[in-house]
């Protein structure tokens, strides 16, 4: 592999890890009490909602760091897709009032974790180019 192909998977991999986890931290701050609305309003039980914390401070910190990072990657997958079926699913459709889909922000972490799953960490990162889970 080229060094510009490593550089483009640290790049994204901080892109997506350090934006969500911003995420995370405002809900660790503010709390996610309107996220447990929505839990419960499925009929889900209520300790479901801490996996926000997993999905959005734990799996960026391992793509941030480049440790287990496909694993990180695929753990926010399902966290924004959650996000986008408990919060988000009548915007599947939608378009805004500037031309751009009303899921961009959802749509990119959940893209963006995706190709990070497929591409792996890349030599840039604490475990290496090596091993399958990396």
């Amino acid at each position: 592999m080229n060094h510009s192909e490593d550089l483009g998977k640290l790049l994204l991999r901080l892109t997506i890890g350090l934006l969500l986890s911003m995420h995370g931290l405002f809900k660790l701050a503010n709390g996610i009490d309107p996220i447990t609305a929505l839990v419960v309003a499925q009929g889900w039980p209520t300790w479901v909602v801490f996996g926000v914390f997993i999905g959005e401070i734990i799996a960026p910190a391992l793509l941030i760091i480049g440790v287990l990072t496909r694993v990180g990657a695929l753990v926010i997958v399902v966290n924004m897709g959650l996000a986008i079926y408990l919060a988000h699913a009548a915007q599947i459709l939608k378009i805004t009032s500037t031309g751009g889909w009303a899921l961009e922000l959802p749509g990119l972490f959940l893209l963006g974790a995706l190709t990070v799953a497929l591409l792996g960490a890349g030599r840039f990162s604490l475990g290496g180019s090596h091993g399958r889970l990396n």
